[in-house]
Order: structure tokens, then sequence, then C-alpha cells
């Protein structure tokens, strides 16, 4: 069986708050753990009212807390955001408290628009060409290194497992040179899967920490008693997405029958065509879609991903996919 991980927005429902969130997200990150999921991962974003997962470290170590077995990891940590010393430190102290727990995804995006380069007092577009240097930066602080001179403690010799993330062909090549495990999202970017998933592996060098190309793909995924009833508890994400890309980012609403027949055609055209990397429906019809999704691909790990409004249906999804692709 390919092995499964979750990721997670924190994701913040119509008239709920951020507590409320970081509440759910607790609950969701020990079913998947019962369940048997490999990571739990949550991703950083900014200056989105559905979306409280951008304090990305502190999430983390408050899901720490809460679990014990089950990986714990930043889908990712969008580096031009920070310096590479400060998630050093921040993923270092995680690595001390749960040790053999932790893993680092790192993206080049700010995971927000461009107001935020302001907010956060960071020149973005430059941080983001300096991206590839800030890895290795990093990378160097976890061996121990004093790099310019000046060491972190907390980092020196930690085992954090970092990952690189993608959904263009850059990351993709970024990982084969640097010999990490590579993430593509295709979740909500599935055009060059294919193209970034072929560079990585044959452009892959081996590293130290690993010798051979592992490759993780996103997928939106959600299981229920019937596919209808799957397509149904799907559309809360499926409004959320059209809102998002059309300018008016919302909290997660309760679904609604019909929504996507009710779409005008260009924005159903492009709900389809970012949502075609998916498996909704019955666990005969995940296990089926999940099966030629992987064939597809190669995929070493599939990580999924699919909020519902109704934070059970979503904890309920993750136990139904792991019994149907056992």
């Amino acid at each position: 069986m390919i092995p499964l991980s979750v990721l997670d927005l924190v994701t913040v429902r119509e008239g709920g708050t951020v507590a409320h969130a970081l509440g759910i997200t607790v609950e969701t990150a020990r079913a998947a753990e019962r369940a048997g999921y490999k990571r739990y991962w949550v991703a950083e974003h900014h200056g989105m009212e559905g979306i409280a997962g951008g304090a990305t470290s502190v999430v983390l170590a408050h899901l720490g807390n809460a679990t014990s077995t089950i990986r714990i990891g930043a889908g990712g940590i969008m580096l031009p955001n920070h310096t590479p010393y400060v998630i050093a430190e921040q993923f270092g102290t995680l690595a001390a408290l749960f040790p053999g727990r932790v893993d680092l995804g790192l993206g080049r995006a700010a995971g927000a628009d461009g107001r935020l380069a302001l907010a956060l007092r960071k020149d973005i577009v430059g941080a983001a060409e300096r991206f590839p240097q800030d890895v290795v930066e990093l990378r160097a602080r976890f061996a121990g290194q004093a790099v310019g001179g000046v060491a972190s403690p907390q980092a020196s010799g930690v085992e954090v497992e970092m990952w690189m993330l993608g959904s263009s062909l850059f990351g993709a090549q970024l990982a084969a040179m640097l010999g990490l495990p590579y993430a593509f999202a295709s979740h909500f970017a599935p055009a060059l899967l294919e193209e970034a998933a072929r560079i990585y592996r044959e452009r892959f060098q081996p590293s130290e920490t690993l010798d051979r190309p592992y490759f993780m793909a996103a997928i939106n995924l959600l299981a229920a008693d019937t596919d209808e009833e799957a397509r149904y508890l799907a559309t809360s994400v499926d409004q959320s997405f059209v809102a998002l890309r059309t300018g008016t980012p919302i909290k997660l609403p309760p679904p609604v029958r019909g929504y996507r027949e009710s779409l005008p055609a260009a924005r159903r055209a492009m709900l389809e065509q970012v949502r075609s990397v998916s498996a909704i429906g019955s666990p005969a019809t995940v296990r089926q879609e999940v099966e030629v999704f992987v064939a597809r691909t190669g995929a070493d790990e599939l990580i999924v991903s699919m909020a519902t409004f109704d934070p059970a249906a979503q904890q309920r999804s993750l136990a139904l996919t792991m019994d149907a692709l056992r």
C-alpha cells in the first residue's frame, strides 16, 4: 500500500474562528494518526480569512503535543518570507521537542499577494531569487555549520527531514540537484505534474540523506458512503476555490447541492481543470481513482487534501480512505 499523508490548511469555517479552526485541526491530526497516515502537514498562507496556518511552526508545536507517532511538518514554509537562520531555529526547536517526527517542506512562493511584502518588511522578489542559496544555507545549518561565522545551536545536528515543494518545474530541478525528496502541488496546479516528476527523476543526484528519488503527489480526496454524498460535501471547497480565484476569498461555506452545475461555463471549466487531480466518492470509487493516479504518476507517496464544513465528515473520510486502500 502506498503511504498516505495529510495536508491541512487549518481551515476556518463560516461562522467559526481561528481558535475553532485550530481545535478542529488537532482532532483531525489525531484522527489521521489513528487511521495510520504517515505525515500531517500544515501550509503557510497569509492574509486569507479562511486559512489559519500562517504561524506554521506554532501550529506544528501544538499538533506535536496533541499526537505521539505521526510525523508533523510544513507543507510548506515559504522561505522567501523568512530568513534561513530563523527557520533553522524554529524547526530545530521542533525537532528537539518531537525527535524523529519533524518535516520541513520549502516553497518559493510568498503565500499571499504583493501586499504581503510590505506587511513582512521583506523584499520578497529578491528573496525568491535567493531561494536556492537559502535552501543550501538552511541545510548547512542543520548539518552543524556556522554559516557566515554564526552558529545555530538549536538546529545543529538535529534530525529534520527537508523537502522541496513545487507547482512548476523549478522546484523539480532544485530538488533533483540537491538530492531532496520532492512534493508536487497537483491538488491545485496539475498542469505540469508529469513533466515535473520526469525531470526530478531524470536529474536526481544522490545526497547524504537520500540515495534515490522520492516523489510525493498531492491529490484532492474525499470519501463518503456514496459518490453523491462525497460530491456534495466537496462543494464547500469548490465554492472556496472559485471565490479565491475570482479575488474574493471566503471562509469555508456549507455545501450546496448542484453547485458546479450552477456555475457559468467559464468558471465551471476553471474548477474542473484545477480539480482534475481528485478522488471523490464512495470508498470503491476512491480506491479506483487513487490506483489510476498512482499508476499514472508512479508516486512514492500521496498527500491528500480536502476540508469539509462538518469536521466529522473530513475525519471519517480519512478513515474510509485508509480502509479502502488497504
